[in-house]
This record gives C-alpha cells, structure tokens and sequence, in this order.
C-alpha cells in the first residue's frame, strides 16, 4: 500500500524557490464509510464527529469502536483522524468529559477540534496526547489571537473562515503554530458559525450541534391588510408555529411582492481549487474541506480534485497550470454556486443567493465498482441509484483516472439478464471500456435524456 506525503514531509526545494512542506489535506468524515473513501481518494487526514460535544448533530457520529477501526484504516495509509468537540458548553455539557477525551485518546485520535476554553483545559489534563486544535468558531481573525491561544497550549488554530489572504500572511509572519485554513464547502452567513436564529426559529442551538440551516429557508414579506404591518415570515417556520398560523389564517394577509420568489440568504459555497498556489504559498499547514453531511461521492470527487492539483503544484511549480478538468469534476458535486469567500476581497451581493438555488449538481453517483476481471473485461458494480443499458455512465477514482461509456448487457450475479438496476446495493455485471479497481466509482448524468 502507497504512503502519501502529508504536512510533516521536508520542504521542497524547486529550481531557487523553497517551497513550504506540502499541506495536509484535510476531509470531512460523516461516516464510517465516508472516512474511508476520503482517505481513499486522497486525505492526509479526515475529521469526524463523536456521540457527544460535536456540531454536527444529525450526522452519523461515530462510536468509539468505530472511531478505533477507522484509526487503524487511516493509518494503513499515513493518515490521521480528528475529531471535532467544538461545541459551546453549558453546564450541563461539563459531565463526563473528561471519561469522553480519555476515551479518545485511547481510540487513537491524534487531535481534537475545540473551541470552549472549558474542554481546552480539561484536555490537556485528562488526554495530554491529544492535540488541541482551535476551531474555526472562535472566530481567530489576528496574530495577536494566534499568539494567545499558542501561549495556552493549542497545537493549531482553524481560523475563522473570515481571514483574508492579506492576514494569513501576516498571522504567518509573526506565530510559529500549524495554521487551517477552509478552502471548499458551505459558508454560513453568520460570524463563523455563531448563529442564533436557529434557536429563536426552532428551539435547536447552532452552537451545540442544533442548526436548522435557516438561512436556507424561503422567506417572503407580507402585509397586514388590517394593521398595516409588515411581517417577515419564513414558510417552514410558519409550518411549526400555531400562533404564527392562526395570524395567517385570520389577518387580511397580502403579499407585498405577489410576482416575486420568495427570497433566502445564504452564502455561495467557497471554491480555492484555482487557487491552490496562493494558498500553498501562504505557508497553510491544513486545507480543511468542509462537508461531514455530505454525500460519499462529494467527498471523494473534491478531495481527488484537491490532491491532484497540490501533488501536481509541488511536482513542478514553476510550469504548474490549472487542469479544467479538476474544475470540472468540482462543478460535478458542487451543491450551489462557488465563488472564493472573504480571501481576497469582502463578499458582496452577487456572492448570495437571495432567489431559488441554481442547483449546480446534474450528476448522481450511480455505483461502486466491488471486482473487475481483467480476462473477461467485465465489471461487478454496486447499484447506488438506477441505471439500465444505454446509460452513459463515467467512471473515476483515485490520481484522477476517469473514462465515459455506454452501459451494455447487464446481468445478475447468477448471470440472470436484466433490463435495468432497480434495486439499491444490487451487484451487477456488464463489460468495462477500460480496466477499473475496486472503489473506483461510476456516475450518470442527470437531466441528460436517457434511453426509455
């Protein structure tokens, strides 16, 4: 098995040039699975969630029996495994923290994610090999922050998702710590994470592992025709809320915009992929994609994107140039539209989305190879969402392989012949254009007419 470089490697020297060591590329891990094909496709690390004080709360958060498999999966490949603790406690959060890091500990988790003082200092009395990393929610915008949190011991600091290029630099100058950085993923419209309006909206914390994303909610502008009022109301909190409903059924409601959608305000998703030498050059240690609710084929598809452009940057900096299709294959899994958040000028109108998303996505990801027989040329694919012959299908896996083709005979396991694959998980065989290995994966076009 191939061990990758990750951020420990020595500088690289390049013609005159002294390039920083190459950065870690850091992944979301919602799942087991999830952290598996992260590290796959291309990882230096992968962070997850645990069964408590992460923010992440409907994710599949991990046990610690799975947190040690996925340790020892990680480590087959020389990479690490985080996970995030990053909630703001209260009171009733402190039981049983100390037995959880131990815990950790003990499991194999090289860092925790942390942004409350509290579970900093419990740290490192109760699991000292834990390192401590500061997360993005405590909002770390200067040196002079950096410089704090070092003198209290974090090994790393997430800054906020705020920090432009201009005070990265300057945070790099004046601390020596390990900096992380996010380069791709969600943006909230809030300060770095620290939101309320879920609270208010729906009685579930953002800041403990609660948010309802209701900054992605529909909202339109109505008038009391009665009272002369204008009342701003979203449509999936009028949906839960009784007063709210019987306010609407009995005012002489009219809607000040009749003509118009109904409007949002939510953040474009940040994209650094034509960037990644400005960044590299900045002297980021991490470069943390954000996504643990994500699905396996967004994490695989960005981090394979990712890892193919820093490997080919250090491979021969001076002639590097972006390949569109790493581009291309980002546009493939990406949610919303993209744009490059606050690094090099302060986001304005044009970088929210206030009417319907233009939903960039129009690829499903159709299935997982399990073997291929280099004989035969035939594929056993497992069905992750319908496909029928004539389908035209790509394949991709990790270091960028990837071909297009047509879907042929297809067949059961028993060698049944089938006019489609209905059923999820179903193993199914048909002839491969080209070879594949196990865990590449196939997806179809959606939208794209198909044969009927």
């Amino acid at each position: 098995m191939v061990m990758k470089n990750n951020a420990a490697d020595d500088a690289v020297s390049a013609g005159k040039r002294k390039l920083p060591p190459k950065p870690e590329l850091l992944a979301p891990g919602g799942s087991l699975e999830k952290l598996k094909f992260a590290v796959r496709y291309g990882a230096d690390a992968v962070y997850i969630g645990g069964q408590k004080y992460g923010l992440r709360s409907s994710a599949d958060n991990f046990t610690f029996e799975e947190m040690r498999e996925g340790v020892e999966f990680a480590k087959q490949y020389g990479a690490k495994v985080f996970v995030a603790a990053n909630i703001y406690a209260h009171n009733e959060d402190i039981a049983g923290i100390e037995d959880y890091l131990r815990n950790l500990q003990d499991a194999g988790i090289a860092a925790i994610i942390v942004a409350d003082p509290a579970i900093i200092e419990t740290c490192k009395k109760a699991a000292p090999k834990l390192e401590i990393h500061l997360s993005t929610q405590q909002s770390t915008m200067n040196w002079q922050a950096v410089q704090f949190w070092k003198d209290e011991g974090v090994h790393r600091v997430v800054l906020a998702r705020e920090a432009n290029m201009e005070e990265i630099h300057e945070i790099k100058r004046n601390v020596d710590i390990e900096i992380e950085t996010f380069i791709h993923g969600a943006m909230c419209s809030s300060y770095s994470g620290r939101c309320v309006l879920s609270n208010h909206f729906t009685d579930r914390d953002s800041n403990r592992g609660g948010c309802c994303q209701s900054c992605r909610w529909k909202y339109d502008l109505f008038e009391d025709g009665g009272m002369n009022v204008g009342t701003l109301v979203s449509e999936e909190a009028a949906m839960a809320d009784e007063t709210l409903r019987r306010f609407k059924e009995g005012a002489q409601e009219v809607a000040l915009f009749p003509n118009e959608d109904p409007f949002m305000m939510s953040a474009k998703d940040l994209c650094m992929i034509e960037y990644v030498p400005q960044m590299i050059e900045s002297g980021v240690e991490s470069f943390k994609i954000e996504g643990r609710m994500k699905s396996i084929h967004y994490v695989a598809t960005v981090v394979n994107a990712y890892r193919q452009a820093i490997d080919a940057y250090y491979a021969d900096p001076d002639n590097y140039e972006l390949n569109p299709l790493w581009l291309e294959e980002i546009y493939k899994a990406a949610n919303r539209p993209l744009n490059t958040g606050f690094f090099f000028d302060d986001p304005g109108h044009e970088d929210h989305i206030f009417g319907p998303e233009d939903k960039r996505v129009d690829y499903d990801f159709a299935g997982l190879v399990l073997a291929y027989d280099e004989e035969t040329g035939i594929v056993t694919v497992q069905q992750r969402n319908h496909f029928k012959p004539g389908t035209e299908v790509e394949f991709f896996g990790p270091g960028g392989t990837f071909f297009r083709q047509t879907v042929g005979e297809l067949r059961d396991e028993e060698g049944n012949l089938l006019d489609a694959a209905r059923h999820p998980l179903q193993p199914v065989r048909f002839k491969a254009d080209q070879p594949v290995k196990e865990f590449d994966m196939m997806r179809k076009r959606v939208g794209k007419k198909q044969p009927t």
